[in-house]
């Protein structure tokens, strides 16, 4: 377990890594913030809250699922099938290869999915796979986040700003 700390650390820097530390975001608003404990999808759909939550991921060394979900959603977004090709392939490279320090946790039956989609990859090659890992974040890490340091202190730190201005 120690060396695969260390080389998911030594691999922090992957080719697929073009998102800057965080997503360009406005300071969430406390009823925001509040919102997060109410719903996974609201914290995941708030640039903000995803900033936050990849924060907390980064101190359970599970940050690779958040920067895989990530990687899925821009994917998505891609029309060019030169440039759906390449992100597949980097997809692939840094999240699902057994070799990759980042592997992301798939069952077998996802993992011969996506073996059989990358012959001919797209935009979707790896929904399955995407949908497994966020319910992993959703059950695993959600609860534990809502309950962290890192969440409590936000609350407060902009409870307290709200209620000061």
């Amino acid at each position: 377990n120690e060396d695969r700390e260390r080389a998911w650390r030594a691999s922090r820097e992957t080719k697929l890594e073009t998102f800057p530390n965080c997503e360009a975001c406005a300071k969430p608003t406390p009823e925001e913030v509040r919102g997060w404990a109410q719903s996974f999808d609201k914290l995941m759909k708030s640039p903000a809250g995803r900033n936050v939550f990849r924060e907390f991921l980064r101190t359970e060394y599970s940050e690779e699922n958040m920067l895989f979900w990530l990687a899925c959603e821009e994917l998505k977004n891609e029309c060019n099938k030169h440039t759906i090709d390449e992100k597949a392939r980097m997809i692939y490279e840094d999240y699902i290869s057994i070799l990759s320090p980042k592997e992301v946790s798939l069952d077998s039956r996802v993992r011969e999915v996506i073996n059989r989609k990358m012959q001919e990859p797209s935009s979707h090659t790896f929904d399955d796979a995407q949908l497994q890992i966020y319910t992993l974040m959703h059950r695993d890490s959600y609860p534990r986040f809502l309950n962290s340091a890192i969440y409590k202190s936000l609350l407060q730190s902009v409870s307290r700003s709200s209620s000061e201005s």
